[in-house]
């Protein structure tokens, strides 16, 4: 464990580096300034729907049907999403989990159930991948069920949005907090309020034990 913390030291200053020597990769990104930050958020009027290539062992159907009007509107089109990778199928490895989207960048939905029975994860635009910086765009954000839905979205405070190599990723962060963090085993990890989503602790602690988890994909 003092060994992890040591990664997360690291990480930590590459967050106070100056982001001129980073290549952060955004999309075009409208509002600079404060957004709405939708907490237990009421979703569109119209209707959508998350179809399903399967089906999901964490999140029952009606969850996720309660998450699909937070998407954007051209994800819940009728294209359906495809289990990309799952612990129980592919074991728990982050690597493995990279592999899995290996040449590929599709929207995607992570979606975490840990040992204490809490449901949370995050939704991005592109795939996850190692990056040497900070990557995705406005459209990311951060979700849990406990148990209703709350959805965390950006905020406009700062771009980091995700971050991944070998044995960590994470996902929004600021002042050396991360909004979710999952280490290389996919064993262990970790939720804080941060400024990008300006989220909830996702989890019912803050370091968390990963029971099961799945990554969604709209190829």
């Amino acid at each position: 464990m003092r060994a992890l913390r040591g990664r997360y030291t690291l990480l930590t200053g590459c967050l106070e580096d100056d982001l001129a020597l980073e290549c952060v990769e955004t999309a075009v990104q409208e509002g600079l300034g404060q957004a709405d930050v939708a907490v237990m958020a009421s979703p569109p009027k119209e209707p959508s729907e998350l179809l399903l290539n399967g089906r999901s062992s964490i999140l029952k159907s009606g969850e996720m049907q309660q998450l699909a009007p937070h998407l954007p509107p051209r994800m819940t089109t009728g294209h359906p999403w495809s289990l990309l990778y799952c612990t129980a199928r592919n074991g728990f490895s982050l690597k493995t989990l990279y592999r899995s989207m290996t040449s590929l960048s599709c929207p995607v939905l992570l979606v975490i159930r840990d040992t204490n029975g809490q449901m949370f994860g995050a939704f991005s635009s592109t795939s996850i991948r190692v990056s040497s910086s900070f990557y995705g765009t406005g459209e990311t954000f951060l979700f849990s069920f406990s148990p209703e839905l709350k959805v965390f979205k950006w905020t406009g405070s700062n771009t980091f949005f995700m971050k991944g190599d070998a044995d960590l990723l994470v996902i929004g962060g600021g002042s050396g907090k991360f909004g979710l963090w999952l280490d290389g085993d996919l064993y262990r990890g970790g939720s804080c309020p941060c400024e990008t989503f300006n989220n909830e602790t996702l989890s019912h602690q803050e370091e968390f034990f990963i029971q099961d988890l799945e990554v969604w994909a709209l190829p």
